[in-house]
């Protein structure tokens, strides 16, 4: 059961996602009949923070709270990438790991956890902005940053931001049910739970890197995305044999024509979804897919959503006839 849930915070910590975790397990709603946590803020560097939004808090607990947690937060901060950690505090991760208390990161604060030794052969991840290098100072973890959390057991990890309340409600859920957890959702009038991962949120477009001898297939290929195309079409353009066009290609944009060509359909049918009243069936016509069936997958397999979903979270105004 989950009943003393306590919030480490060091110098520079994000206001939201701090709120986040008192939100989802600091408030007292014993009036709707929800459990109440004994819960506590705590400090890692001393009884005066200063936040990353630039007004200071004072909290009053130190790190000996930790000793009796049940979970242990560590919410995001604006510097706490690359930066020394209280030896003190690694520790009694550690600890609070190794007596089966649970612990949990949002956004950033994966690299505390991360310096603490609790990332290491275990699924993770983080803002998709810092995954890259999540996984460069933690080799052994194995970063996932298409998600919107990770729960490896006792160590949970959430992306960015409003990624904090998809995992609290995960931890709430499974301490006490569905009903508990929709209902606190509800009271925060936010969804128990969204489809996808974070990977729908990425701004990621292919890069344009340079191309000395396929640029000009590259252009050709964006501006007939919605053509069957084969990888020997491409080679005859390109005036070469298709076993070394491919091999170009791969030099010269880091993937295969094939994967090329689906990314660009995606963010294609992306870019349709939230700007036309087109169906689902015209759209993967128009981005290439031939059928809905076809995009559901590919779109799924690559953003961990349906399109159908997908507009739902980001359609704006109609802005394409």
């Amino acid at each position: 059961m989950l009943k003393n849930v306590t919030t480490v915070v060091l110098d520079g910590v994000h206001p939201f996602e701090l709120g986040v975790v008192c939100e989802v397990f600091g408030l007292d709603r014993s009036d709707d009949g929800l459990p109440v946590h004994d819960f506590a803020v705590v400090s890692a560097e001393g009884s005066r923070l200063r936040t990353h939004a630039g007004f200071t808090l004072e909290v009053e607990q130190g790190l000996d709270r930790l000793a009796d947690a049940d979970l242990i937060v560590v919410p995001a901060g604006g510097n706490y990438v690359g930066r020394p950690y209280p030896e003190p505090l690694l520790t009694a991760l550690r600890d609070a790991v190794v007596r089966g208390a649970r612990v949990l990161s949002v956004c950033t604060g994966a690299f505390v956890l991360g310096a603490a030794g609790l990332l290491d052969g275990r699924r993770c991840t983080t803002h998709w902005r810092h995954a890259d290098e999540l996984a460069r100072r933690h080799p052994l973890a194995r970063v996932e940053p298409d998600v919107l959390y990770v729960d490896a057991g006792p160590v949970v990890t959430s992306a960015g931001t409003a990624a904090g309340i998809d995992a609290c409600l995960h931890l709430v859920r499974q301490a006490y049910g569905h009903e508990v957890a929709n209902t606190i959702a509800r009271r925060m009038v936010v969804p128990p739970h969204r489809d996808g991962g974070q990977a729908q949120y990425i701004d990621r477009p292919l890069p344009r890197t340079r191309c000395d001898t396929v640029g000009d297939v590259l252009d050709w290929m964006e501006r007939h995305l919605d053509r069957e195309i084969t990888v020997e079409q491409l080679a005859v353009r390109a005036h070469m044999s298709p076993r070394t066009f491919a091999r170009r290609f791969q030099q010269e944009t880091g993937t295969t024509p094939y994967r090329w060509l689906l990314r660009q359909r995606v963010l294609l049918a992306q870019e349709l979804l939230e700007a036309t009243d087109d169906t689902v069936d015209a759209i993967a016509s128009r981005s290439g897919f031939g059928n809905a069936a076809a995009l559901r997958h590919h779109f799924l397999r690559t953003l961990g959503t349906t399109p159908n979903a997908y507009r739902r979270t980001f359609r704006g105004p109609v802005r394409v006839a």
